[in-house]
């Protein structure tokens, strides 16, 4: 990728022209076309030399089959950051943020679900998500519940997971014993899910020999839950969109694109790699990183946090021919609202 040149007023109009126009049109952009809509005020002419000039800097490309130009990768890195800060939703937007918020229920894992569908409705892009993992999730609750020849363990954990394992009722445990032991378990509130598990380990080798079978069941509900669907993990949504794009991205991108995504351990490294350490949405362009630069794809994600703390990350991937004002703007939404609901779920 060229190296990036400072560009002057009328260089920079014409390059967000051309960017604008080619991700409303998907067709090459010629100097007329910019000079009849764009309201440069200056002749085609003008507007052709300054394009032949953004191309020889490395913001622009041009097919060969056509006489028009269409951006580079540095060319959409230009132009994303001199958008404004805090881009504005559209109405419909809005309210459909809005609406979906209103009615979520108080589990994030389920919430999640449901936001990467959102995005994926309101940008026509494929949703992601890295939910909070369980090992280090604090634990806001931890019961055993008497149901006669089985147990109930419950475990509900600050950012709103709700963990739960039946067990047989070990031998010898009488409602005394389980009283007993359900009192061992209340200091462990406030300990990771990976801490407690570490303390109910040592409980069941130190602790009465009556309750070393009940401490390794909570032990075991636990590591249970921050493996699997506890563990890190991406939660996807409206992939199919990107099939609408098939003419503006190769097949074979499609194909390295949707393999990726099914391979979550790639997934999760890419998202790591790019992951803002701000509020505002990180934007990951095409050869900007090793994995989209094979898509030929952009990625836009925003963290989101319950108080102070990181505790996930919400975002989109699509073709670097993207509506980034728009879809910037509903990442950073989605991703507020997020927050205010993980902040919620933790007091």
């Amino acid at each position: 990728m060229s190296e990036r040149a400072e560009l002057g007023p009328r260089k920079s109009a014409v390059l967000r022209a051309v960017v604008e126009d080619y991700v409303r049109s998907g067709e090459p952009v010629g100097s007329e076309t910019i000079a009849e809509h764009a309201g440069i005020g200056v002749s085609s002419a003008t507007i052709r030399n300054e394009m032949a000039a953004l191309e020889e800097l490395g913001y622009l490309t041009h097919p060969h089959t056509s006489a028009g130009r269409i951006p580079t990768d540095l060319g959409y890195r230009h132009y994303v950051d001199s958008l404004p800060v805090g881009g504005r939703l559209r109405d419909a937007q809005r309210r459909a943020i809005v609406g979906f918020f209103a009615e979520a229920i108080m589990d994030l894992e389920e919430v999640l679900k449901g936001s990467v569908q959102l995005l994926s409705r309101l940008t026509q892009y494929a949703g992601l998500a890295v939910p909070p993992g369980a090992s280090e999730e604090p634990i806001v609750q931890l019961e055993l519940v008497d149901m006669g020849p089985t147990l109930l363990i419950l475990a509900i954990g600050q950012h709103g997971r709700v963990d739960k394992r039946v067990v047989d009722r070990p031998e010898g445990i009488t409602p005394e014993l389980l009283q007993n032991a359900a009192g061992r378990l209340q200091p462990l509130r406030g300990s990771t899910y990976a801490a407690a598990q570490a303390t109910l380990l040592k409980l069941a080798v130190e602790g009465p020999l009556a309750e070393h079978d009940l401490m390794l069941h909570v032990a075991e509900t636990l590591r249970t839950a921050s493996q699997g669907q506890g563990a890190a993990h991406v939660v996807v949504g409206g992939v199919s969109n990107l099939t609408d794009e098939a003419q503006q991205m190769r097949r074979e991108t499609l194909r390295m694109l949707f393999e990726t995504l099914e391979r979550e351990t790639e997934m999760l490294r890419v998202l790591q790699d790019v992951s803002s350490s701000s509020d505002d949405p990180a934007v990951t362009i095409g050869g900007e990183h090793p994995t989209t630069g094979e898509w030929e794809a952009s990625l836009i994600t925003a963290p989101f946090h319950a108080g102070d703390q990181t505790v996930g990350t919400i975002g989109v991937v699509g073709p670097t021919r993207m509506d980034y004002l728009s879809a910037m703007a509903s990442v950073r939404a989605v991703a507020h609202r997020l927050s205010e609901l993980a902040t919620e779920l933790g007091k």
